[in-house]
């Protein structure tokens, strides 16, 4: 971790508090109810929806624009709330361009598919805003679970086993709910605290109950879980970052990406946060442009994302890709960082050209300098602190389908597991499964 002292060229206040608040604006403004009908108007409802299929959660995704386009939001977003019950985070933060909305059949056909993401967007909104929680609670079971970690997949599997009539106990190792959608994604995906007012209307549900500061490493062992619970679900996400592996790593201004946006999102005044004339991020994905993008709406004059591979292999979508390009930022492929320079704090970073040779990534000994007066390290993050006795297999908390591990009575899901993509919507999918299979197993 680099020391905390800032770089010579980072500081706060590059811009205005007016300037900082019109650049951080919603990404996409909410429909209104005009837009949202002529929006769901497109849609051709097909029997056996593609888009259907491409949602982790299975959304039905016809069923719910079509009761958009009869004047029934709140219907509509009950449909999708019962698979995802983070269906309003989704609508903002999904990569629907790569999913839902790519399989399309207007897409497919026109280049121009049903804006699936705004729709739904617009549909847990309305119900959102009248304070509504459309499920009531199953009759208590006396059955108590633990689930470990209150992000997506831990909130999607508490809400759930709540609603069977569970009753859940959620350990949280920060003093704030909500995982990554609270202090890993874009201030511009989730503005007016959303994240926040979403975990407050999903304990609604009513039978969770939130510890803070409480995690493997602060009081919390898989042994004691087991004794005081019926069932165990560990959300627990990936809290390690990699190293860089480069020369002058150690520099002040050098930062992990995530660290600088949790800072951020948790900032009550942007204005005061510091940021470098000169901004490189190393990574290709989301949290590589997260990171480049609201460095530079906070002022950075140069803003590079340097990424080892070619622009296909980019874990960033390339709506994401394109959007840090329309912000100004600077994409450049085939380059590794190779040494951090500068009197204490960095001031330049080297970059050494790649190629790929039998999948593999090779310096071509050809290097670059860059000024960079502050550097993100966006490349990756590991599983830190799983719980002793769990078998890891590659990094994450090896699962079944269902979330089971390889201990009895213990669920795993999320980031933290094996299994499908990093994104919130396949970690509200997992937890969800999970409890219906914790559910399934406690009930005979």
């Amino acid at each position: 971790m680099a020391s905390s002292h800032q770089a010579s060229g980072v500081r706060p206040e590059r811009l205005s508090a007016a300037e900082i608040a019109e650049n951080f604006g919603d990404l996409h403004a909410p429909f209104d109810a005009h837009e949202a009908a002529v929006a769901a108007d497109r849609c051709y409802f097909c029997y056996d929806a593609p888009c259907m299929t491409a949602c982790p959660t299975s959304i039905d995704i016809p069923q719910f624009i079509r009761e958009i386009q009869g004047g029934h939001a709140e219907s509509a977003a009950k449909t999708i709330l019962n698979q995802n019950i983070l269906g309003g985070m989704c609508a903002r933060v999904c990569p629907t361009e790569t999913l839902c909305e790519e399989v399309c059949v207007r897409e497919v056909a026109e280049g121009k598919p049903v804006e699936i993401g705004r729709l739904q967007r617009y549909a847990t909104d309305m119900l959102m805003e009248k304070g509504v929680h459309p499920f009531t609670r199953a009759a208590a079971t006396g059955k108590k679970i633990a689930v470990v970690g209150a992000g997506p997949a831990g909130l999607s599997a508490a809400h759930r086993l709540a609603m069977k009539g569970h009753d859940v106990t959620v350990f949280e190792y920060k003093s704030k709910a909500g995982g990554l959608n609270e202090f890993g994604i874009a201030a511009y995906k989730s503005t007016n605290d959303f994240a926040a007012r979403e975990v407050s209307w999903l304990m609604q549900i009513g039978g969770i109950t939130v510890e803070y500061d409480k995690g493997f490493g602060k009081g919390l062992s898989i042994d004691g879980l087991k004794a005081d619970f019926d069932a165990v679900f560990l959300s627990i996400g990936l809290a390690g970052v990699n190293a860089l592996r480069a020369e002058g790593e150690d520099k002040d201004g050098v930062r992990d990406a995530v660290d600088f946006i949790e800072e951020l999102r948790q900032a009550k005044d942007l204005s005061t946060l510091p940021v470098g004339r000169n901004v490189v991020v190393i990574g290709g994905g989301m949290t590589a442009v997260d990171a480049a993008v609201q460095s530079k709406l906070l002022g950075a004059e140069n803003v590079t994302i340097a990424y080892r591979r070619g622009r296909d292999a980019m874990g960033a979508s390339r709506f994401e890709q394109d959007l840090a390009a329309s912000k100004g930022v600077k994409l450049m492929f085939n380059v590794m960082p190779k040494a951090i320079h500068g009197e204490g704090s960095s001031s330049e970073i080297e970059l050494e050209y790649t190629e790929v040779v039998d999948g593999r990534v090779k310096g071509t000994g050809e290097t670059i300098r860059l000024a960079a007066d502050q550097v993100f390290k966006a490349i990756g993050q590991t599983l830190e602190g799983a719980p002793q006795g769990v078998e890891v297999v590659g990094g994450k908390i090896q699962v079944s389908g269902t979330g089971r591990t390889s201990v009895a009575g213990v669920w795993a899901g999320g980031d933290c597991a094996s299994g499908g993509e990093d994104l919130t919507v396949t970690a509200v999918a997992e937890g969800r499964d999970a409890a219906e299979d914790i559910h399934a197993s406690l009930m005979g």
